[in-house]
């Protein structure tokens, strides 16, 4: 199974590396920027925790009465990483999920907060989250980005959603967010950036150590010796790297 995941790897290696040296990094330049940049990278923050609450649907149980599923490893895997990023500690103690962490950071650093919280209440007055995307006066490749995350949700395929939460989120983040920490650190020493920093160090600390190894746990519960699995996987993977690619792109023109 470790060559599956090899396979994976190689196979999106390409997107992995336009991901970890893309130019969006340089072009955050002022605090102007920087405010830019999370309020476009807001959105992958909050649809992370859908996909995350569908793989705990799917693979733990979440109704009454209880069944034990059929996952035991992959349900503590889960488990574990809802716990962490559902109710996480904050620099100042209190628990919050890592979606409230980044509001949290972006209103200390003056960024525009209105249209995620405009979204958020939308989609809870109105529910369905495929019109609400559409109603977001936002960049398309924005929009498609929560697209692809809500058709893999909606797949209900285990290992699909799998994929995109393991080799487009948590396998990805702890480089990708050090590339972003290392330009911020070093262009904005002035600026009081402590929450933002929290966020992203908290989230390559996690992923890194503990998130990612368990993630990949997942990815080989799931898929087994099942071959149709694993190439389903290796596409959604390829597909989710280029969202991400289509969504710094967007954020990177809108600077």
């Amino acid at each position: 199974m470790q060559n599956n995941i090899q396979n994976i790897h190689d196979y999106i290696s390409e997107e992995r590396a336009i991901l970890l040296q893309h130019p969006l990094y340089e072009k955050i330049q002022t605090v102007a920027d920087l405010r830019k940049f999370t309020e476009g990278h807001v959105y992958a923050v909050w649809d992370f925790m859908s996909l995350l609450k569908a793989l705990q649907i799917e693979l733990t149980c979440t109704q009454v009465p209880w069944f034990a599923s059929k996952f035991p490893d992959t349900r503590y895997l889960i488990n574990e990483i809802v716990l962490a990023e559902e109710s996480d500690e904050y620099y100042d103690g209190r628990r919050l999920s890592h979606y409230e962490m980044y509001l949290d950071s972006m209103q200390a650093l003056g960024a525009n907060c209105e249209a995620i919280e405009s979204f958020i209440s939308n989609l809870q007055d109105k529910g369905n989250v495929i019109q609400v995307i559409e109603s977001l006066a936002i960049d398309q490749r924005i929009k498609e980005f929560l697209y692809f995350t809500f058709d893999c949700i909606a797949s209900r395929a285990p290992h699909k959603i799998a994929a995109a939460f393991t080799f487009g989120r948590e396998d990805l983040i702890p480089d990708m967010f050090t590339s972003i920490l290392r330009s911020i650190k070093s262009r904005f020493p002035e600026t009081d950036l402590d929450r933002l920093i929290y966020y992203f160090q908290r989230h390559i600390e996690l992923d890194g150590d503990e998130h990612g190894p368990l993630a990949m746990r997942m990815i080989m519960e799931l898929a087994g010796d099942d071959q149709q699995k694993w190439i389903e996987m290796q596409e959604v993977a390829k597909i989710a790297l280029q969202k991400r690619i289509a969504l710094w792109d967007a954020i990177a023109d809108s600077i």
